[in-house]
């Protein structure tokens, strides 16, 4: 599958949580920018506006519409539509 979407994840290397969104991610062989507030504090101040004031990793963005953390983005999985979002033109 190609995707053509812009993904950008917030996350931490050790958040199990996050590792596990990650690998959806890659198993849909998506490309997404990874911000790791652990090594980059500054930018939870950023993932807390634009999500709305989630403070937990991992926030995920799917073409700038937050997607909300793995729950959530395994929850569109599971409802067949995170294909939809990863490839908006098809």
């Amino acid at each position: 599958m190609s995707v053509s979407a812009k993904i950008v994840v917030y996350a931490t290397q050790w958040c199990p949580f996050c590792n596990r969104a990650r690998q959806l991610l890659e198993h849909k062989q998506a490309k997404y920018e990874l911000i790791d507030i652990g090594l980059e504090p500054n930018r939870r101040v950023e993932m807390m506006q634009l999500s709305g004031g989630a403070h937990t990793v991992p926030q995920i963005f799917i073409n700038g519409e937050h997607i909300g953390g793995c729950d959530d983005l395994f929850a569109l999985e599971h409802r067949d539509q995170l294909d939809n979002k990863l490839n908006p033109d098809t």
